[in-house]
């Protein structure tokens, strides 16, 4: 944080918030917030900045990563702001606090959203000259969802501030050196992301480079949603990406606090970023309509200054004074970003394709779709369900990929069950996906195929021939057991009588049967 030059006037205080905000129904939305030596208070004001509402925006997060809290009843009294405005039934609830030599991070999750499965100190501070302040990894799962490809560790972390003359560089790389050597032990499968307030003002830094650069072991690689590298410190290139300060006389020129990503959330499938990582954020416009990645409060037109109150385009004034007020005197804006959560997939649990007639054309449907919760993420927060089918002998199903978006009608196929030979079938179909729940879902089929009924070959022996005679001749007398239900009834009038005989005779000298 930079030096303190001076309290502001507040000239605007909000008293309520412009609505009373009930929980959004939309995908995974992450926030990152240094909310500058927070000890209590600010009720209002945090209130408005994290649920007021302007044009129909609003911050209103799943996830709130913050930095600078200082106690314990800090962190309990910001979660009772939270619940008090959200209209949500205390479902914000926060992690342990974990107090360190310095100011310290705080987690703050909507329970309806995410289950915290562990607080994890990845490194002391003070423990070492080189770092400040402690290094928390926050590790949550997507509400109703088990796997490990539903697991977010969500990183917090406040590097050393800039100071001429320091070793501050040096303190800043063994931070994010601790930062990528813990995220390269993760579990297999589990996503990982960072919020912080970095204090680096270039992503030339060794720092930054030791987070998003390609080394030997990418598995703890970070990467920019964004990609918008470069010397963000008082330029007006990065203007809309200025997160620092919004309060202070210096003014907004620092692209400090930032959020992050795993490679696994910018590769465009499942749990993924929602947006096009590929692309460079816009310098022209704050509503870079190819990025949910938001400096929230900053539209662009404070650089070196304040941030903007009266006429600010991305949240209004009310808004725009709260965040400035939550700075107290020289801090910080939030950082957002959405993610969209992975698909789950159900398909019918079996296909019978009944009995059919050898040599015939048996075919039945199965239905594939995406099970994803749209009344907790909303169809378009839910990532598409990809899969692909295969079957196994003796039946046959459509090759290539398919897709199902969420809260749609549900896919259909056809499969097709071999009857060149008659019997009992009975095999599966084998659905992969990337649903990661269950990326490999199994469908019992079954069925019967039954030889042709040819009722002059009377012993079932394949041929029509003498070798019938006889037991033709008992079937017409009642003592005979038909091998096959068609058996004797030349005729076909269902009955096996003296109305027979002559076709039968034919039969046995060439005629049709």
């Amino acid at each position: 944080m930079k030096p303190f030059f001076g309290t502001l006037a507040r000239w605007i205080r909000w008293i309520a918030l412009a609505t009373i905000c009930t929980p959004a129904a939309a995908q995974l939305r992450v926030a990152t917030w240094n909310v500058s030596n927070y000890d209590g208070g600010r009720a209002s004001d945090i209130q408005a900045a994290v649920y007021g509402v302007f044009e129909t925006r609003s911050l209103d997060p799943d996830i709130i990563i913050a930095q600078e809290f200082i106690s314990s009843s800090a962190v309990t009294e910001f979660k009772s702001y939270l619940n008090g405005a959200c209209g949500c039934s205390n479902d914000w609830d926060a992690a342990t606090f974990v107090n360190g030599p310095d100011t310290d991070s705080a987690f703050f999750f909507r329970k309806s959203r995410v289950t915290l499965l562990a607080t994890v100190l990845v490194a002391t501070g003070g423990g070492s000259p080189l770092q400040p302040r402690n290094v928390m990894r926050y590790d949550v799962r997507l509400k109703n969802y088990t796997a490990a490809g539903a697991t977010l560790s969500c990183y917090s972390s406040h590097m050393k501030a800039v100071e001429a003359g320091s070793d501050d560089d040096d303190r800043r790389l063994y931070e994010a050196q601790i930062v990528r050597g813990d995220a390269e032990a993760l579990p297999a499968g589990w996503n990982f992301l960072i919020g912080a307030d970095f204090n680096i003002q270039t992503s030339n830094e060794a720092a930054y480079q030791e987070l998003v650069g390609s080394q030997v072991n990418n598995a703890g690689r970070f990467f920019d949603p964004i990609k918008s590298p470069g010397s963000w410190n008082n330029s007006a290139a990065y203007k809309i990406l200025h997160t620092q300060d919004p309060a202070g006389a210096g003014g907004m020129d620092d692209r400090f606090d930032q959020i992050l990503l795993s490679s696994g959330l910018v590769d465009g499938g499942g749990f993924d970023y929602v947006g096009n990582p590929n692309l460079t954020y816009s310098t022209s416009t704050w509503n870079d309509p190819n990025h949910s990645y938001r400096a929230w409060g900053n539209d662009g037109t404070s650089l070196n200054d304040t941030l903007t109150v009266t006429g600010n385009q991305m949240v209004g004034a009310a808004i725009a004074q709260a965040i400035i007020n939550c700075a107290d005197g020289a801090g910080h804006i939030p950082v957002f970003l959405d993610l969209r959560v992975p698909p789950e997939i159900d398909a019918d649990a079996s296909v019978s394709f009944g009995v059919v007639t050898q040599g015939s054309v048996a075919q039945q449907p199965v239905h594939v779709f995406n099970a994803g919760d749209t009344a907790l993420w909303g169809p378009n927060g839910i990532a598409n369900l990809s899969y692909s089918l295969a079957a196994s002998a003796g039946f046959s199903a459509p090759g290539g990929s398919f897709s199902d978006a969420a809260g749609g009608s549900q896919n259909t196929h056809t499969l097709t069950m071999d009857t060149s030979t008659p019997g009992i079938k009975s095999g599966t179909l084998t659905i992969s996906s990337n649903s990661p729940d269950e990326p490999t879902l199994v469908v019992a089929l079954s069925g019967e195929v039954v030889a042709d009924c040819v009722p002059c070959d009377t012993n079932c022996d394949g041929s029509i021939n003498g070798f019938d005679v006889d037991t033709f001749v008992a079937l017409l007398a009642g003592s005979g057991t038909p091998c096959q239900p068609c058996a004797g009834d030349v005729n076909g009038d269902g009955s096996v009588n003296g109305f027979d005989i002559d076709e039968f005779v034919a039969a046995l000298t060439g005629g049709p049967c």
